[in-house]
């Protein structure tokens, strides 16, 4: 780590004498102090492998930061660095995958493929997935159907 300093005056204070020292900590690679370190995180992984196992469970913030021994904040600011992403988001994403293969393979019907993915009713299972794909999941299905072997 690397130390940069500069100087910056607070205009109104009249009890601190300008300028002031206001010391900046930097990383080597130019990434901001609370970023997380490159590579993968272990506790991390596992809540992400758990939760895709899950998906049919109502998973909440809270949830996945209990299981990763953390605290939300935490919990949602490593997740973040380290995939790009809100927990939320990347929940949300992993249901819609797992709908598309259900789809494209199944011959489950919308709502129970709503409910396997963990969406409380099938309304919005719908309005999710055309969000996503600009199609509904009928019409999803009917073109990208997989042969099951």
């Amino acid at each position: 780590m690397n130390i940069r300093t500069r100087c910056v005056s607070w205009p109104g204070r009249t009890r601190w004498p300008a300028p002031h020292l206001v010391v900046v900590w930097q990383r080597d690679d130019d990434r901001p102090p609370h970023a997380a370190r490159p590579g993968r995180d272990d506790q991390l992984v596992k809540v992400m492998e758990w939760a895709r196992a899950n998906l049919d469970q109502p998973l909440s913030n809270g949830e996945l930061a209990r299981r990763a021994l953390m605290s939300e904040r935490t919990f949602a600011r490593r997740f973040k660095a380290a995939t790009g992403s809100t927990p939320y988001s990347w929940l949300q994403a992993q249901r819609m995958e797992r709908a598309e293969v259900l789809l494209e393979t199944t011959d489950l019907g919308v709502e129970q493929i709503s409910r396997l993915v963990g969406y409380n009713t099938a309304a919005v299972f719908r309005e999710g997935f055309v969000k996503r794909h600009g199609v509904p999941p009928r019409s999803y299905r009917r073109r990208f159907r997989r042969p099951v072997p």
